[in-house]
């Protein structure tokens, strides 16, 4: 048997990683907005505490917040090199699965097995890289979300 009976069976097997290749193109493109949105508020942070009084508990909250900035971007450095390392698996994962179907078509056996088994080992390293990069996302949304209400205590209490 050359082709499996059902004539999409191929297009079915592409599918899911061009659907992933999808979605993680619009997760590389959120993240890099909070990327550029925490450097934004780093830049305005730095700009202020050379103008504040120093050990005052205005600068010490701003030196704490630069701090955690920091440690968010880096988070979300992680998050993109995960997430487009990602995005370029499954586009190859899509690519060796049609190049394996080629294969199997002319008989070349083992190199569709060998196709076969790549492609499931570039998809398998994309899926990973995916969750890892949530997982960052994640923190790095707890992170901004702890420091937003330590903020806002100070912002309270001050005023």
């Amino acid at each position: 048997m050359l082709l499996p009976d059902n004539p999409f069976a191929v297009a079915t097997a592409v599918v899911a990683p061009a659907i992933l290749t999808n979605a993680c193109s619009v997760l590389c493109l959120g993240t890099s907005n909070r990327l550029a949105r925490a450097v934004d508020r780093t830049r305005v942070v730095a700009a202020q505490i050379p103008n504040l009084k120093v050990g005052s508990s205005i600068h010490q909250q701003q030196i704490l917040q630069l701090k955690s900035l920091q440690r968010r971007i880096q988070l979300l450095l992680k998050s993109l090199k995960f997430l487009y390392a990602s995005l370029g698996s499954f586009a190859a994962s899509a690519l060796i699965t049609i190049l394996g179907a080629a294969m199997k078509y002319f008989e070349w056996q083992i190199a569709a097995g060998i196709a076969a088994v790549v492609a499931v080992a570039t998809g398998t390293f994309a899926v990973t890289g995916v969750v890892i990069a949530c997982t960052c996302m994640v923190r790095e949304t707890m992170l901004a979300v702890q420091y937003l209400g330590e903020e806002a205590e100070v912002a309270l209490a001050t005023h």
